[in-house]
């Protein structure tokens, strides 16, 4: 897969499949617009291409909310790039953008990379106001030589798939619902940072995991089954998210105890998957019973990731 920044007149040589979306997470739904996507351009010999935005809309048009995402830019191209996708075009999402009639955007996907199918979810809509839905662009075929196609939603315990019930989910610390509607183990990727080192004194030694990216969302606090790979080997430990109320931390940490690991991992960025959670984030009377707690929850844990 190319990644590209921003739509390009010189980027295809021949016609293209074109799907638009933010496709955050590149859950099961995004899978299945993926997979007709592709195979529309290997049986008609185009080329298969994504359009997604930078910043997610919600971000540009919200900057003062609090809104999490379920996977970052470089997250969701790492995803895509194993889809046999084409062209990933991250296109800058800003007013000019937005402000585009639904028309005038067609327009510009038939002269600028030669569509000839587009792909739209479900419940998509895109231009100005969000006006551009199926119907209308449908409409539009005959004056710009291209045809529509409409796939339908992914439905699960009688729900439509989409990012917003995976983040409510993840926010609800529900990891296995979070991934049986991702189709893979939620993740996080973050920098290893030392920490205060109490870990290490309760027999259980962590890597500190830094989040750059302020709109990633981190799941429900609480204590997780999780693993990592480093080397090309993985690694299973358990996560602590949360302030550590037995000490009267102030600030919420990320720390990942992996087991039957002795490796000097500072500075290098992980990525960690989510398996299962196991409890909430507790305040223990000393740090002797935290000890006891954690001997618990590592048992638990291997028998998790044993079978």
């Amino acid at each position: 897969m190319k990644l590209i920044h921003n739509i390009q007149s010189d980027i295809l040589n021949k016609g293209s499949v074109v799907s638009i979306g933010s496709f955050d997470g590149v859950h099961l739904g995004h899978q299945k617009i993926i997979s007709f996507l592709n195979s529309v351009a290997d049986k008609q010999n185009l080329v298969s291409v994504i359009i997604s935005f930078t910043p997610h809309p919600r971000i540009f048009f919200k900057p003062e909310t609090d809104i999490k995402l379920l996977t970052t830019d470089i997250e969701k191209s790492d995803l895509l790039s194993k889809t046999n996708l084409d062209y990933l075009i991250l296109q800058d999402f800003n007013f000019d953008f937005a402000g585009q009639s639904p028309q005038s955007f067609i327009e510009l996907l038939t002269k600028q990379l030669k569509m000839k199918h587009l792909i739209m979810g479900y419940d998509h809509h895109f231009g100005k106001n969000q006006s551009g839905n199926y119907e209308y662009i449908k409409s539009l075929e005959s004056r710009y030589n291209f045809t529509t196609h409409r796939i339908d939603a992914v439905v699960k315990n009688d729900i439509n798939i989409s990012s917003t019930v995976i983040r409510k989910a993840l926010c609800n610390g529900d990891i296995l619902l979070a991934n049986s509607y991702l189709g893979y183990q939620y993740f996080i990727t973050g920098k290893v940072v030392s920490g205060n080192k109490l870990g290490r004194q309760l027999g259980y030694p962590t890597a500190n995991i830094s989040v750059e990216n302020p709109h990633k969302l981190i799941p429900k606090q609480g204590v997780y089954v999780v693993y990592t790979e480093i080397d090309k080997q993985k690694f299973f430990g358990m996560m602590n998210i949360g302030f550590r109320p037995t000490i009267n931390g102030k600030k919420q940490i990320k720390e990942v105890h992996f087991f039957d690991f002795n490796r000097d991992i500072y500075g290098r960025e992980i990525k960690v998957h989510f398996i299962n959670r196991l409890r909430n984030e507790q305040k223990f009377n000393s740090l002797e019973a935290l000890k006891q707690q954690l001997k618990k929850d590592e048992i638990q844990a291997r028998k998790e990731v044993s079978g």
